[in-house]
């Protein structure tokens, strides 16, 4: 059981790969002074992340973002870091979502994770409209969104289809 829960895991985050590289425009142009430190720190912290050891990946993220602000996936990373540690993080991780979203607003990941986040903030209305600009883009995530709506929680064990993957 659990080679098949690996194996299908496996699965999922490599097609989220291509997903996020399909629809993040500013992974392949992705142009700074500083951005080999940048992209580097950002990929640290996923790597942090999926070990789920959000508080060391949420440094990183900010680092990766001191380096370069406009950076729309260190963005989405650090609000979910921030939202899986707390809801004393909400404000900050929707702050977080709403500028990935600003930076690139075709980058579905943000989209998909601040839905899950204004589920957990009792704000259904909100998650179905970010539901709906998921639906309007094509997107996969679509349906893991709808089943937060739904559920009213995530799926376990915890999957990390909304996050951004490496550079």
């Amino acid at each position: 059981m659990t080679k098949v829960l690996v194996s299908l895991l496996t699965m999922l985050l490599s097609s989220s790969l291509v997903t996020s590289q399909t629809f993040a425009a500013g992974s392949g142009s992705y142009h700074s002074s500083s951005s080999g430190s940048a992209e580097r720190l950002y990929n640290q912290g996923v790597k942090l992340m999926m070990d789920k050891k959000f508080s060391k990946a949420e440094k990183k993220f900010r680092s990766a973002i001191r380096k370069d602000s406009k950076l729309a996936e260190a963005h989405n990373n650090l609000a979910y870091t921030l939202r899986k540690q707390g809801s004393e993080n909400y404000k900050t991780a929707l702050t977080h979502y709403n500028k990935a979203i600003y930076l690139d607003s075709k980058l579905p990941e943000p989209y998909m994770y601040r839905g899950v986040l204004y589920v957990q903030m009792g704000d259904k209305q909100r998650a179905l409209e970010d539901h709906q600009t998921l639906v309007e883009m094509g997107s996969p995530l679509a349906t893991e969104l709808e089943y937060v709506v739904k559920n009213g929680r995530e799926k376990t064990p915890e999957q990390f289809f909304g996050v951004s993957n490496k550079l």
